[in-house]
């Protein structure tokens, strides 16, 4: 397991503009092993648009991203989550008509069907893998439905099934547990933090504050594209400035 210390991702004046506004403004930040890290801020603050410029599903026109000490600015958006770095979307991107296990079993496939690597051996061990994956997320028993089928916290979690069985060390996950029920969100909660306790190391945007307060290690408060604070989450949290920000109650 990696040192609680060590960096694993870290971008260096990340900037993107959409016409004259700039969503992501020389943004530099380090996200480190073994800790749960989680984006917050007012919504347009740049969150997601963050997200996708670490995961290669847009390019910056300034700045870099460092992953395990090397650049992957330019790298595309699949050969980055081969390396190592999964996400999750606000809009889950689930193959809806494909089966619950043959949508983790996507993640696990490295290229066309016909032409996977192994034989026999290691399409029993993607099996594996992807069985594992659906029993720690509790859809073992719905693995043969339609991903559509399954109910919105199911869905949800069947995202972060794939991203199990995808082996990835670093998890962006984006407003993971919007529309959760209680028992879902206790549920969504544990899984965290037994996998950090496995050596998963995780990035949440996040809008609900006790998702915030129970989960994150560290906090990243961004607005207008921009870090304006970074820390301990008591310190930030109980920041009256930053809250009158997030709250749209807009101090400088």
């Amino acid at each position: 397991m990696s040192s609680p210390a060590q960096i694993l991702l870290e971008t260096h004046g990340l900037t993107v503009s959409f016409g004259g506004l700039k969503a992501v403004d020389n943004v530099s930040l380090a996200l480190r092993a073994g800790i749960v890290t989680t984006l917050v801020g007012p919504n347009g603050a740049g969150k997601t648009t963050l997200f996708n410029l670490i995961t290669g599903h847009l390019a910056p026109h300034a700045g870099d991203v460092r992953w395990l000490g090397r650049s992957i600015r330019g790298l595309p958006h699949w050969r980055i989550a081969r390396d190592g770095i999964g996400r999750t979307f606000q809009d889950l991107k689930l193959f809806d008509h494909m089966s619950v296990l043959e949508n983790v079993l996507a993640v696990t496939e490295r290229g066309a069907w016909l032409w996977q690597t192994g034989g026999k051996a290691g399409a029993t061990e993607r099996l594996l893998r992807a069985e594992s994956a659906l029993e720690a997320v509790g859809l073992v028993d719905r693995r043969l439905m339609r991903a559509l089928d399954l109910a919105y916290a199911e869905r949800k979690f069947l995202s972060v099934a794939r991203l199990l069985a995808s082996g990835a060390r670093l998890w962006l996950l984006d407003e993971p547990a919007s529309g959760l029920d209680p028992r879902s969100y206790e549920r969504f909660l544990s899984l965290l933090r037994s996998q950090v306790k496995r050596g998963s190391t995780i990035c949440i945007i996040e809008h609900n504050l006790d998702i915030v307060h129970g989960i994150s290690d560290r906090i990243v408060f961004l607005d207008q594209g921009r870090v304006l604070a970074e820390g301990e989450p008591k310190s930030i949290l109980s920041d009256p400035n930053l809250a009158a920000i997030y709250f749209g109650e807009r101090a400088a």
